[in-house]
């Protein structure tokens, strides 16, 4: 029972989390609007760090669907999407967030996460959802779209089916089918790795001439202070911002989870945790992260005994990146999908409906 005595079910839970983040790493980094490889830096290095810190022994830190829509929707202002210095102001953004929390952590003030009411928590998280699914339509149907904007790109895309490429929408499908279908099986079977194979595997062996994920730079994660600091202050309130908001499903994961298993949760030292990945995350080249609860669920599931198994998920990855070439001819289809079956549960239609007639 020493603090670094790892349990074999911790290693096996890393090892299953681990295989479950790769695909969505490179699935949030191309959300975030960074080359995908840097997800893998997040992955690897986000949950490494706030092992040491972190109040959850199932918390998964790491790349999640609404920091990386947050994340580009404060830096599409000052930067394209995909450019350098967009990477350059989303690892500075990373600081920043990691900056915010570690704050909020250190002089106990993690009781601000409960002060969002439910009414704008489901408001929010539904908005950020559409859009999520909306930015992925493109992807997903292999369109072009010729208009501006996640809602007219979108809405382009759903009204010109001749703009279709049908290999893409055939990958969509299935990859939606095994990652859906996969739930209903049993919440551990690991549907997106599934879907990512079955995407990989399709390219492979077709030849597939659609858009492709492309080369993967086989190199560990550089540390780098050569970032914009003059824009510093113009990130300050959007950085605030993703720290109060990204930890609410944090917040609400570990907190259900350690009042399912009796156990003792703490709300700053979970600030001070995901405030450091963030901080490793930036230093290192990364974007802003946050918790999973698609993969602190799987954690749970898998039989999790200590926050180690995070430490292990990240250290997985971090092997995996001198090899990480091999998911080069990986569908954008297959990754637009990803993102779409991980966040459609997000849209709240019945509490929506149900506060508009209060």
């Amino acid at each position: 029972r020493g603090p670094f005595l790892v349990h074999p079910r911790d290693i096996l839970a890393g090892l299953g989390v681990a295989l479950v983040l790769i695909p969505q790493s490179l699935a949030y980094a191309e959300l975030a609007g960074v080359p995908a490889h840097h997800g893998l830096y997040v992955a690897a290095l986000a949950p490494m760090a706030a092992a040491f810190f972190a109040s959850s022994p199932w918390l998964q830190t790491g790349p999640v669907a609404l920091t990386s829509l947050l994340t580009l929707g404060a830096l599409l202002p000052m930067a394209s999407a995909g450019t350098a210095p967009f990477l350059a102001l989303a690892s500075l953004l990373a600081l920043v967030v990691g900056g915010a929390r570690v704050v909020i952590g250190v002089f106990r003030l993690g009781w601000m996460a409960f002060l969002l009411s439910q009414p704008v928590i489901v408001g929010f998280t539904s908005a950020a959802a559409i859009l999520i699914i909306g930015s992925q339509l493109p992807g997903a149907f292999g369109a072009t779209p010729l208009a501006e904007g996640v809602g007219p790109q979108a809405l382009w895309t759903l009204t010109h089916p001749s703009s279709w490429d049908l290999t893409a929408v055939g990958l969509s499908v299935a990859t939606l089918a095994l990652m859906l279908g996969s739930r209903r099986i049993h919440p551990a079977v690991p549907g997106v790795l599934m879907a990512c194979l079955l995407g990989l595997g399709f390219s492979l062996v077709t030849g597939y001439s659609g858009p492709i994920l492309g080369e993967i730079p086989a190199q560990l994660p550089v540390l780098s202070l050569a970032l914009p600091w003059t824009r510093l202050p113009s990130l300050i309130l959007p950085g605030i911002v993703i720290a109060m908001v990204g930890f609410a499903e944090a917040a609400s994961v570990s907190q259900a989870l350690a009042t399912r298993e009796r156990m003792p949760w703490d709300p700053d030292r979970e600030f001070i945790s995901q405030g450091v990945g963030n901080l490793a995350a930036g230093l290192f080249g990364g974007f802003p992260s946050g918790g999973s609860f698609s993969r602190t669920s799987l954690n749970h599931l898998a039989g999790a005994r200590s926050k180690w198994s995070g430490f292990i998920a990240g250290a997985a990855v971090l092997l995996f990146l001198p090899f990480s070439q091999i998911l080069a001819p990986l569908p954008k289809a297959t990754l637009a999908a990803v993102v779409i079956a991980a966040v459609w549960k997000l849209i709240k239609f019945s509490p929506l409906v149900e506060l508009w007639r209060l």
